[in-house]
């Protein structure tokens, strides 16, 4: 049985064990997990007694042809298909039809009812697929691999060119045209490059202010390759950041190397977030560690399950998550450094190839 059909199998025992008839699948990562389908409209419809419906807008005619195996039964039906589009190739006798809540707007979702009619439910039902894409199959494995190692290579090439006095938006510019240089289809996100006090901004965006020497910069940044994304997180030291900055470093690291060890099957996001956020708060800097620990990755950069303080799903083998503890000093500094990990049987693996200990850099 192919993955796709695997993959199909699996979402429609979900749908049985809900007691659901049917399952509308429209957000794009879940689409492309689910059948291959990397176009920008289509539906697929799945039920426990083997139905397996897609639809798309003669726009993606061609496309599904080539991107989806034979399992699927493929529909044309008009552009909006959250609606009568939908409404019309479903099989009779469903009495419920659930759509992601999380992902199907209300306007959609009302549509989408109307156009049933009396006697069929509409239900939200969110989490389905989201769910069963956090346990990841090997070739998922490799293609975050790969997205991994480019992304570090391409880093390791725009360091080599020099950071101090170029501006922070330079540097990223840089980075996001030498991804695509190696290869990458796209950028996971927009990468952060932050140094000295402005790297106290854990989402900050990259400025026209020239690097200086005397200051730890942060890069945050990613590659997409084959439809599945990297992350990746290193601090620096531009000349030398002094003995605060250091000590700050070595914390974080202290914090990280720890929760990276906490990662294996069984304990929950939770646990192993507050393993690298005991370590912060013990240190004083309770209040400069504010966001969740790490989250997962695959077809999206930001996707379940999460390592926060509200985190209460269990690791498993075959997620893949990231660990990036962070201190955060206003007006001085701020470090961060993260690993992108597969869980495995009996721990983790670590995709990123780039060393952790505070390195110096022109």
């Amino acid at each position: 049985m192919s993955v796709p059909d695997v993959r199909a199998e699996r979402v429609a025992q979900a749908v049985g064990e809900r007691d659901l008839d049917l399952l509308v699948v429209t957000d794009g990562p879940s689409l492309r997990w689910l059948t291959g389908f990397s176009g920008s409209n289509g539906a697929a419809i799945v039920g426990a007694g083997g139905t397996r419906i897609f639809v798309t807008d003669f726009r993606y005619v061609t496309q599904s042809e080539q991107q989806i195996g034979p399992i699927w039964d493929r529909r044309l039906a008009d552009r909006e298909l959250l609606g009568p589009g939908i409404a019309g190739e479903l099989p009779p006798g469903a009495g419920t039809v659930a759509y992601d809540g999380a992902t199907v707007s209300v306007d959609a979702a009302q549509a989408l009812q109307e156009a049933l009619g009396d006697g069929v439910a509409a239900v939200p039902a969110g989490g389905i697929v989201q769910t069963l894409r956090e346990i990841k199959d090997a070739n998922e494995v490799d293609r975050i691999r790969a997205a991994a190692g480019l992304a570090d290579a391409a880093l390791e090439t725009v360091l080599a060119r020099g950071v101090t006095g170029r501006t922070e938006a330079d540097v990223a510019l840089d980075l996001e045209i030498e991804l695509r240089r190696a290869g990458a289809q796209a950028i996971s996100f927009a990468p952060i490059v932050a140094h000295g006090a402005h790297g106290a901004l854990p989402h900050a965006q990259p400025r026209e202010v020239a690097i200086q020497a005397g200051t730890l910069l942060t890069i945050d940044w990613g590659a997409r390759l084959d439809g599945y994304c990297s992350d990746c997180t290193r601090t620096f030291a531009v000349g030398d950041p002094g003995d605060d900055a250091r000590a700050v470093y070595d914390l974080v690291l202290r914090a990280q190397v720890a929760a990276l060890a906490a990662v294996r099957p069984g304990p929950t996001g939770r646990e192993v977030d507050a393993v690298a956020r005991d370590i912060i708060d013990e240190a004083g800097h309770a209040d400069h560690f504010g966001h969740g620990l790490g989250h997962g990755v695959g077809l999206e950069i930001h996707e379940g399950p999460r390592l926060s303080r509200t985190g209460e799903t269990s690791l498993a083998a075959g997620m893949i998550v990231t660990v990036e503890p962070g201190v955060y000093v206003p007006g001085r500094h701020g470090v961060r450094i993260e690993d992108l990990v597969v869980v495995t049987d009996d721990g983790c693996e670590v995709l990123n190839t780039l060393p952790k200990e505070l390195r110096t850099i022109a």
